[in-house]
């Protein structure tokens, strides 16, 4: 009877320990232009904050016109927490959608959009459409990119051993 007991308790504290921690990924915090914001004019620059510094590598981000064109410029500049990057003159008045994709440092990729609307036409010139215009969204990560394994088959293994070892050490007394 005590050695099932020893059993249980190993049981127990093996499912307890096979828990998965906790994981908080990366959130955006705000935007600049805030989401759904309406200006006059196009901004110089429009900025992601997150909830922690990105890795600088893997930042990508996009602004893509009423027209379905790219009005961003340049590369993303990424300063700890915070990605930037410039934007074209303002062309067509009307919503500017925002597309970002961030690895924290972690690496997890994060990814997401924002809009806001300019009131005003500009006499900008875009810059190439982005790829599968006239969407919006971002790439999806290519089908190789790594992500998390679940634990759930290393938990009922961790159960199937120490039940086993468990019986047999049982039969073994009998």
């Amino acid at each position: 009877m005590r050695t099932l007991r020893y059993v249980v308790l190993l049981l127990a504290a093996l499912t307890m320990g096979a828990a998965p921690p906790a994981a908080a990924h990366t959130i955006l915090l705000s935007s600049d232009p805030a989401a759904g914001a309406v200006l006059q004019s196009g901004p110089q620059r429009v900025s992601a904050t997150f909830n922690e510094a990105v890795q600088p590598a893997f930042a990508a981000m996009t602004i893509v016109g009423p027209d379905g064109n790219l009005w961003s410029g340049g590369d993303p500049e990424v300063r700890g927490a915070n990605v930037s990057i410039r934007m074209r003159p303002t062309g067509p008045a009307g919503t500017y959608t925002v597309n970002y994709r961030v690895t924290s440092d972690d690496g997890h990729v994060v990814t997401g959009s924002w809009s806001f609307t300019i009131a005003a036409s500009g006499t900008g010139s875009p810059g190439p459409a982005p790829s599968g215009a006239p969407g919006t969204k971002p790439e999806s990560p290519p089908s190789g990119s790594p992500s998390r394994i679940p634990l759930w088959p290393f938990a009922i293994g961790a159960v199937i051993l120490v039940g086993g070892a468990g019986a047999w050490a049982l039969r073994r007394r009998s």
